[in-house]
């Protein structure tokens, strides 16, 4: 089983927002196969507090814009890692000294990328 579409898509879109906002490093991983509980993780990367901050509102508002809002949100006092539960997806903002420490990628290695490009031309790591 793979991601639904519209799981997909919304990942995309989470994705895109935080891109909008300078996160780096982002990566779109379908972990269908291996959890029940969501379809998609989006992961993202800021230099500092306010820059996850900036894109964890980013994000929720774009989203919002699709009509959902997450069910869970976890981390935002501290700012250096903010969870945002969907349902589907699941976006991560990390500050980059967690993401470096916990490299959530290498924990979910085995699970299919999805390609994402900015749409403002770069391409951010996937």
């Amino acid at each position: 089983m793979t991601a639904s579409e519209g799981a997909t898509a919304l990942a995309l879109a989470a994705a895109q927002a935080a891109a909008d906002k300078l996160a780096t490093d982002i990566a779109i991983l379908d972990v269908s196969e291996q959890l029940v509980i969501t379809d998609v993780f989006v992961i993202a990367s800021a230099p500092s507090e306010r820059q996850v901050q900036a894109v964890v509102e980013e994000v929720e508002e774009r989203l919002r814009g699709l009509g959902v809002k997450p069910v869970r949100r976890e981390g935002e006092r501290a700012g250096r890692w903010v969870l945002l539960d969907y349902i589907d997806i699941v976006v991560h903002v990390q500050h980059l000294e967690e993401r470096a420490f916990y490299a959530l990628e290498r924990l979910w290695k085995d699970c299919p990328v999805i390609a994402f490009a900015d749409a403002a031309g770069s391409v951010p790591r996937v």
